[in-house]
């Protein structure tokens, strides 16, 4: 029989193309979102809020597996908001006998200080796995696609500025993966039994430092962007820096400056073996997610 596969956050950036493949592969999609009546992706929309436990029963209704991918990063209390929503998810998910729940979490690593941001992925996968439904648990560093929000600070960065005046934690190692691959790790887990109760590290081919991902990225815009680091440049000054040079607010920046202090580079190749294949390299991830800024640019009302 055809599974029924809820997909929260299904507007968002990665819901909506998890959606899309999920559709692709013949699945009963349940688009889950605040604004039914304004979705246009794939799947059957269904109202739901992960702040509203009643909401969600009624997205549940006759669901086999569901997604969790949405977060409050752009919140003051995101880490208390976060953890709510993962608590009301995991029980509607049981009420309702799911199968599996498949989680897109933060790579980083165990048993050290986190950043809030970083600390909250970690504490609303402790609350999923707490309920009875299986959770396989995906955690990822930057995913490079048009619409994730650390991809688009990059970008803005590197196409903006004519010379760069970085705090130190542009030299952070990070393992960014491109936004197809990421999909087809999510998806790929949804099936294969050992993939439950799982937690994989997923990540692209390279390791690399923020700031070499800012150079490289302009170099595919034909740019040349030198680099002047300044040890001084506090997470706070680093934040409104941000907030004054890119289009993020200021507190998603001041949430993603706290995370990009943490090293976050796969240590667990285990997703390798269970799904097989080679991931796209950083600069045609690049160049995918700018050809994919054109299109939706080049469709947008008034255009």
């Amino acid at each position: 029989m055809t599974k029924t596969v809820l997909v929260s956050g299904a507007s968002g950036f990665i819901g909506s193309h998890v959606a899309d493949g999920l559709v692709e592969q013949g699945y009963r999609v349940r688009a889950m979102t605040r604004n039914p009546a304004e979705y246009t992706g794939a799947g059957e929309p269904v109202s739901g809020d992960v702040g509203d436990p009643a909401s969600l029963r009624a997205a549940f209704q006759g669901v086999d597996a569901a997604y969790y991918l949405v977060h409050s990063l752009d919140s003051d209390d995101f880490e208390q908001r976060d953890a709510q929503a993962a608590r009301n998810f995991a029980e509607a998910a049981a009420a309702a006998h799911a199968e599996r729940i498949i989680y897109l979490g933060g790579l980083g690593p165990d048993g050290r200080r986190l950043s809030p941001h970083l600390r909250s992925r970690r504490e609303v996968e402790k609350i999923l796995q707490a309920g009875p439904v299986p959770v396989t648990v995906l955690r990822a560093a930057v995913v490079i696609g048009h619409g994730n929000i650390s991809w688009e600070m990059t970008r803005e960065l590197a196409g903006r500025l004519p010379i760069m005046v970085t705090p130190r934690w542009v030299r952070t190692r990070t393992q960014p993966i491109a936004l197809p691959d990421a999909v087809r790790y999510l998806i790929g887990v949804l099936e294969p039994a050992e993939a439950r109760g799982r937690v994989y590290e997923i990540g692209g081919p390279e390791v690399l430092r923020y700031l070499d991902m800012l150079q490289r990225a302009a170099a595919v815009m034909g740019k040349r962007l030198p680099n002047l680091t300044v040890p001084l440049l506090t997470p706070r000054l680093s934040s409104a820096w941000l907030r004054f040079v890119t289009d993020v607010d200021l507190a998603t920046a001041r949430n993603l400056v706290d995370s990009m202090a943490t090293e976050v580079v796969v240590r667990d190749r285990s997703i390798t073996s269970l799904l097989p294949g080679p991931t796209i390299g950083y600069d045609e991830a690049v160049r995918l997610a700018l050809a994919s800024q054109q299109r939706h640019d080049q469709v947008r009302p008034g255009r």
